[in-house]
């Protein structure tokens, strides 16, 4: 009997890891689809991106290897510098105001009836899931400079002497494009800090009031920490959709006038599917990445040591 016990011990063992090696495999038969298109779509044009960002890579003739070439000319290179100058303007600008503005909102509609909070997410949220293209036409003829409603606005109230070329003017053209990119940021900011909110332990905040704790006290000594996953999120997401604006310039001014409106991500694709090249196009893809992470990382770090 005793014989018997310690060999059904000793058999267990191998049965479970059988079993876990069956169970492991099943899912990574599962998940391979995936896997397959991640790799396939996303892995595999990264790598190809770092690889052709060292070559002379055109479309008329076979690739000539330059090595670091095409980052020592990007730097060199005065509309790549504007882009970039543009982009970290739009960055700067667009990321703290859709966080604070979307706080703001969804601090003031969280504790409305619930129809009117779902009301006000709806509104804000519209302009997300609105096609891209039927929202910058409508801002492209609210911007008209003959017809447009800010013009019109504008010397109707006497504000304005004379019509206004707003995204022809370069003292104009970048401030319309981050006015409507915010415009079109908020709504999921808004929508993801209405749901933080409302899962905040609302005993904390009444025996913080009860201690005489203010309202802005309260909510910085007990919301704010228990709302922060949620606010590095948004920080995070805000920031790469900035870092990547390109539907809007390409449909509003094509980077002019004179590239005021340039970003690095129109600036890619005018220089790899207009110029034909796309070494130099990956390399400033590579730049960007390089960015996003970077920024990305101080923005993990600054939020966890708070």
């Amino acid at each position: 009997m005793a014989h018997t016990a310690v060999a059904k011990k000793q058999s267990e063992p191998k049965m479970s890891r059988a079993l876990v090696r069956q169970e492991t495999i099943a899912g990574y038969l599962f998940l391979l689809p995936s896997l397959i298109f991640f790799i396939g779509f996303v892995i595999y044009p990264m790598v190809m991106c770092i690889f052709t960002s060292f070559f002379d890579s055109s479309m008329n003739r076979a690739d000539v290897f330059i090595g670091l070439q095409n980052y020592v000319e990007l730097f060199h290179d005065s509309v790549f510098l504007g882009a970039l100058r543009n982009t970290l303007i739009i960055v700067v600008v667009s990321v703290p105001i859709t966080c604070i503005f979307s706080l703001w909102v969804a601090s003031a509609i969280v504790n409305m009836p619930p129809w009117a909070t779902s009301l006000f997410r709806v509104i804000f949220y519209l302009p997300v899931v609105t096609g891209s293209v039927a929202v910058t036409v409508v801002w492209k003829w609210m911007f008209n400079n003959y017809y447009g409603i800010f013009n019109y606005l504008g010397k109707s109230m006497g504000l304005l002497d004379q019509n206004i070329n707003w995204l022809g003017d370069t003292r104009y053209a970048l401030a319309c494009i981050i006015l409507i990119l915010l415009t079109t940021s908020v709504g999921q900011p808004i929508v993801l800090y209405v749901s933080a909110l409302g899962n905040v332990d609302q005993s904390l905040v009444e025996a913080a009031e009860v201690d005489g704790a203010t309202k802005l006290q309260a909510f910085w000594k007990i919301k704010w920490p228990q709302i922060m996953p949620t606010t590095l999120y948004i920080l995070v997401i805000t920031t790469i959709n900035s870092f990547q604006c390109f539907a809007l310039i390409q449909l509003l001014t094509s980077g002019g006038p004179n590239h005021s409106t340039d970003t690095i991500m129109y600036y890619i694709y005018y220089t790899a599917f207009k110029l034909y090249r796309y070494g130099y196009g990956n390399a400033m893809g590579v730049i960007l990445a390089i960015m996003i992470a970077v920024l990305s990382a101080v923005q993990f770090k600054v939020t966890r040591s708070d």
